[in-house]
This record gives structure tokens, C-alpha cells and sequence, in this order.
């Protein structure tokens, strides 16, 4: 069954949502999305998800793994089941945008120049990033008497205007700053946010999604990243640590006191909560508390093609990516004996349908958990990485340590208070 990419809104609504186990989550009620400027990508945020009890919930879309003709299914991941709520900013497609008035100037519609036509529905496209956007909009011109069918006309999203948030409050400042953030990177969203006041500051970290507040909270100091976590719901704040890395969700839960962080641990779903338990058991100027229990991790059969494929996850760091580890089953961390592991740069050298087996760098030293931040600094300049193995006494590979997550905690505390540049006139 082929794999859908383009798809039109009305033909999700109702659609079977499956999870990664296959068993059916509820079905498509709406599709949420950031409605952007003219000029600017206008990108879908997830799906709102109605359960057999009739609650609804949201669904970030890059937890959707695929659309097929028949259903959805998500990859793998948990799911949070706190109710849906709209947020500053977004737009419900069926909901808010079916139905407006809109005008279109699309080149191959000049007869419906001068009208207002009324949206009928909206598709959406997936791109290489696993981004789904908004592409095309089918407009009626006018609705036909005596039940006739309307007639139909595609156009270019780029080719419609007029179009607004119906009551959603896209005028308000939080949602301008939303808008103003969505293209920028996770550090400069964070930085920017430094200059907010604390009231404006919690109200956009409130109205990010759960994914997106994950990703700016780990560029914050971890001052900043406790007065915010404390200041969210107990449910939405291990929902949030859910999505933050276990190294970054283990540094933040040490910022809070014993009874609060253990609570939040408690609430998180038991497989997100396990490696950061794990970390929080070593000194935080070891290794050990600095590594990712969820690098690159191969078995001996995989070949040259898939490794390369797992390396263009987006969700891997560009750090995490630059080394495949191969090990004996099982996997996943802390995983079975070590072997080696294989460069990026190696990879792009060998045939597609060599083994990694055979082409592993089993000489290089690996790191340990007790090892300090200075041998951990040491390794990395002697060898010229970016990342490296960390190990137990007894070879089983419980994660890696990456330069950045080194970096981070060698500068000071308040680095990235101070922000990237300098002032010169300082």
C-alpha cells in the first residue's frame, strides 16, 4: 500500500488514528496549524484526535510515521491524552479556515480575479524535512441552487489572501511573538525570550507546543529552565520532559527539589523516564552525566544504505549523527557487547551493500562514565571527533557524550544569559 503525500483535510476527518503497536487510537477530528504571512511556509502543528470516550486530543504531526489511503499511523513515541485545547496562533483547519471568504489570484483562475470565493478545503503536502504544509486550496465561487454539486477550483496557497484566525487571537502579542519564533532556531528563540518579561516569557512558553518548548528549554540556562518547568501544570511540565533529551530532562530535574522532581518522574511515561532516572544516578562532573543514552546504535548486519539512512534522521543532533555504534544485540541501551564504531565520512566511502561489521574502528579508546569532563575534553581533541562511545566496566555501551553537551556545562553557568555575541561597546 503506497504511502500518501499530498492529502486534502476533508479526507483525514475521520480517519482511523493507529498507534505504533497498530491498535486503533481514535480518528481525525481536525488538523491544526501555524498560518503564516504571505511569503512564508504556512506548516501543519498535528491533528486533533477524537478517543472512543469522545475526549479530544492533540497529536504533534511528526509523531505521524505515515498516511495511507485507509488510516494513520503513528511512529514511535508517547502520546499525551490531556485534552485538546486551542492555542494563540493556531488555526483549525475544518473548523476555523473551511468556509471563510477568501480571494484568490491564482494565474490560472483569472475569472475568479474579482470574486470572493469560499474555501471548501485545504491540502496538505509533505516535504523532505517530514514537514506537512499547506499547498493548494480548493475554493467554491458560489454555491449552485437546487442542490446542485458546487464546482470546484484549485489554487495556489500562495495564490490566496484574506485569509484570517478566526478567533484565536491572532492579533494578540503572544501570538505575533509565535509567529516571529517559528522560523527561527531553538537558541535564538531562547535568547530572545531572555528579554521578555517573566509574565510574557511563561505566556509563550504556554502556548509552544510540547516538542517546540523542549527544544528552547534545553537552549536555556538552567535557572530559566526551572522557573519555567515550576511554572507549568505538574501534567503539562513531565509532558515537557517527555520531549526534552534524557540528558537535558536529567540536568533540569537536578535544578529541583527531591519531592518535585520525583513526582514529575512518577508522571512521565515509564520508557522516557527510565534512561533519565539512570542518569541522574552519576556525578553530574562525570561523564556518565553528560552522555545520550539514545545515539546511533547498529548490529553487525546492517549494511552501508541503512546506516546512512538512520544517520539522516533529523532528530539526530549533527553531533549524535557523525558516529554509528555497533554492538551485539540487544540495541538498545545499556546494550549488549560493544565492537567498534564507523565515521560518517567512512560510510560515504564504502559500497552501499558493505557490512558495517566490516569496516569498524575497534582501536579507538572509548570513554567511561566515571571519566571527568577534562579526560572526556582530551579525548575529543586527541582524536578529532565530535562525539564518542561511553562504556561500563563491562563493554556494554550505555550511551555517548557529544562536544556540545561537554561545551555546555565547561563554560560557566550563566553563558548563555550573556548570549552568542559579545557587546563591543561593553
Amino acid at each position: 500500500m503506497s504511502e500518501v503525500t499530498r492529502v486534502y483535510a476533508g479526507r483525514l476527518s475521520g480517519m482511523v488514528v493507529r498507534g505504533p503497536d497498530t491498535d486503533a487510537i481514535g480518528r481525525v477530528r481536525d488538523v491544526v496549524v501555524n498560518i503564516r504571512p504571505q511569503g512564508h511556509t504556512s506548516r501543519a502543528i498535528g491533528l486533533v484526535v477524537e478517543m472512543t470516550n469522545k475526549r479530544k486530543i492533540f497529536v504533534p504531526i511528526l509523531r505521524v510515521g505515515a498516511i495511507d489511503p485507509q488510516e494513520i499511523t503513528l511512529s514511535t513515541g508517547s502520546v499525551s491524552l490531556r485534552a485538546y485545547t486551542p492555542r494563540a496562533g493556531e488555526v483549525a483547519l475544518l473548523g476555523d479556515l473551511v468556509g471563510q471568504k477568501v480571494q484568490v489570484d491564482d494565474p490560472e483562475l483569472e475569472h475568479l480575479h474579482s470574486l470572493p470565493v469560499e474555501i471548501a478545503d485545504v491540502e496538505l503536502e509533505r516535504t523532505r524535512s517530514r514537514d506537512w504544509v499547506i499547498s493548494r486550496v480548493a475554493v467554491i465561487s458560489e454555491r449552485p441552487k437546487f442542490g446542485r454539486r458546487p464546482q470546484l477550483h484549485t489554487a495556489l496557497w500562495s495564490h490566496v489572501h484574506g485569509v484570517h484566525a478566526a478567533g484565536v487571537g491572532e492579533s494578540s502579542p503572544t501570538a505575533e511573538l509565535l509567529v516571529t519564533f517559528e522560523d527561527m532556531r531553538p537558541a535564538d528563540v531562547a535568547h530572545a525570550m531572555y528579554d521578555l518579561p517573566p509574565q510574557r516569557r511563561l505566556a509563550v512558553a504556554r502556548e509552544l507546543d510540547d516538542e517546540r518548548l523542549a527544544d528552547v528549554l534545553q537552549e536555556l540556562s538552567e535557572d530559566r529552565q526551572a522557573e519555567l518547568i515550576e511554572a507549568l501544570g505538574i501534567e503539562r511540565a513531565a509532558e515537557v520532559l517527555e520531549e526534552m533529551d534524557p540528558d537535558d530532562a536529567a540536568d533540569l530535574l537536578g535544578e529541583l527539589d527531591d519531592e518535585k522532581a520525583d513526582v514529575l518522574l512518577e508522571l512521565m511515561d515509564p520508557e522516557e523516564s527510565a534512561p533519565v532516572r539512570r542518569l541522574m544516578n552519576f556525578s553530574p562532573d562525570t561523564v556518565g552525566a553528560l552522555m545520550t543514552p539514545e545515539p546511533l546504535i547498529l548490529s553487525p548486519q546492517t549494511t552501508v544504505a541503512e546506516a546512512l539512512a538512520l544517520a539522516r534522521n533529523p532528530d539526530l543532533s549533527t553531533s549524535l549523527a557523525s558516529l554509528v555504534f555497533v554492538v551485539r544485540p540487544p540495541t538498545a541501551t545499556p546494550t549488549g557487547k560493544y565492537l567498534g564504531c564507523v565515521h560518517i565520512q567512512r560510510l560515504l566511502r564504502e559500497p552501499p551493500s558493505a557490512l558495517v561489521s566490516g569496516i569498524l574502528d575497534p582501536d579507538l579508546p572509548p570513554l567511561y562514565t566515571d571519566d571527568s569532563q577534562e579526560t572526556a575534553a582530551r579525548f575529543f581533541a586527541t582524536y578529532n571527533l565530535v562525539c564518542g562511545p561511553v562504556l561500563d566496566s563491562d563493554g556494554h555501551l550505555l550511551g555517548a557524550v557529544s562536544v556540545d553537551d561537554l561545551l555546555d556545562h565547561m563554560l560557566p553557568d550563566d553563558w548563555r544569559d550573556e548570549g552568542l555575541r559579545p557587546d563591543p561597546h561593553a
